[in-house]
């Protein structure tokens, strides 16, 4: 694995850097805060290419990696602007369609979801069955050629923006173990019988979270991506990257509040001297930009062994965890530092706070990676 970052690894981090910036953090807030989209930039974005970076070439994407869409990820994060269908759109549903769908399918769905022209979010959270994907009640029953939908998910990213979902539903039961077999599908989002109804969040962020109720959705035969019951694998292969351009999103994150943090400390002057010569100030920071480091090693590690197709579970959970921890820690000691101006609007610090403690939460709660890490990596009694 090398650190050293390639040429055209140097000028994509240079160019979303440039757009991300443009725009800002500011920008992006007022329009979150108005219930407005970021769509502007999500267009610049897709205009240089940058949206579909991990996706097949043939297919109008970058032909690259993982590790190139997280240098996306981290940038705008980085400028504040973080947009979380990056981590469902190409991250999950494009990995998972390149991978497990038939020629016809790609060649369908890849090409909006790499020029970034559709959308397509991921719809595998119930009310009932937690992080336990095994107990995933909505179900798809055969009807002819195609399939009828019916159940209920949660906490569903970006519906009102996207065009399609891919979604995962039991169509039969192990016998032997009583888990669901599950199946993935891509669902229309303005589908017959599907409703959506919008979760109030105290988070100030352009994407909105839905509650679905599919009543009796029927798709068609051609929607069905990796056969049936095979949804289990090709979900995890799909989560791994979500874990990792989430901790990227988290790196971005603590580098954006690091930098806002060390520059106030650096100007600030309270006892003739600026803040951040009092060890007070700087060890906090000192500390949180450790944090952030090593975290975004991890990041690069999970990346690289995607790519490289490699088992990158362990790692995945790993930088996770790692990344979600140096957000909140380096955004709360910036706040710190920032004293009573660390909650004013005009510093843009605050408002990242329930983005940065939902990280601990999802797509993967805290608790599960640990019992990831438990069993996994240190071979202790499953726990759950």
């Amino acid at each position: 694995m090398d650190f050293e970052e390639r040429e055209e690894q140097r000028m994509l981090r240079e160019g979303v850097r440039r757009i991300a910036t443009s725009f800002g953090h500011r920008w992006y807030v007022e329009r979150a805060r108005r219930g407005e989209k970021t769509q502007e930039l999500w267009d610049a974005l897709a205009r240089e290419g940058y949206l579909g970076v991990s996706l097949p070439e043939q297919y109008g994407g970058g032909g690259l990696g993982i590790s190139e869409l997280c240098i996306v990820c981290e940038e705008l994060s980085a400028q504040g602007c973080p947009l979380l269908l990056l981590v469902v759109s190409p991250a999950i549903c494009g990995t998972v369609i390149a991978r497990f769908g038939d020629d016809a399918q790609r060649a369908r769905w890849l090409p909006g979801l790499a020029k970034g022209t559709s959308t397509m979010v991921f719809a595998l959270t119930e009310p009932d069955a937690g992080s336990n994907s095994h107990q995933v009640s909505t179900t798809a029953v055969r009807d002819g050629d195609g399939w009828r939908i019916s159940g209920q998910k949660y906490y569903i990213s970006g519906v009102d923006e996207a065009e399609q979902m891919l979604l995962v539903a039991r169509t039969g039961t192990d016998a032997r173990t009583g888990r669901g077999q599950l199946s993935l599908f891509v669902v229309d989002t303005d589908a017959p019988g599907l409703k959506r109804d919008a979760i109030p969040m105290e988070i100030v962020s352009p994407e909105k979270q839905f509650t679905l109720f599919f009543d009796d959705v029927r798709v068609p035969g051609d929607r069905l991506i990796g056969g049936e019951g095979n949804g289990l694998k090709a979900l995890f292969h799909g989560l791994n990257p979500e874990r990792i351009t989430s901790a990227a999103y988290c790196v971005g994150l603590a580098r954006y509040a690091l930098d806002k943090g060390a520059a106030y400390a650096r100007e600030r002057k309270v006892w003739s001297v600026p803040i951040g010569a009092h060890q007070g100030i700087a060890h906090p920071l000192a500390r949180a930009c450790i944090q952030m480091e090593l975290a975004k090693l991890m990041t690069q590690k999970a990346a690289w062994l995607h790519d490289a197709g490699k088992d990158a579970g362990e790692a995945s959970n790993m930088a996770r965890l790692s990344a979600a921890d140096a957000a909140i820690d380096s955004l709360d000691a910036a706040i710190q530092t920032h004293g009573g101006n660390g909650l004013a609007s005009e510093y843009g610090l605050a408002d990242l706070w329930g983005f940065a403690r939902l990280q601990r939460i999802a797509p993967v709660s805290r608790e599960m990676v640990l019992n990831f890490v438990s069993q996994h990596s240190l071979g202790l009694p499953k726990s759950y």
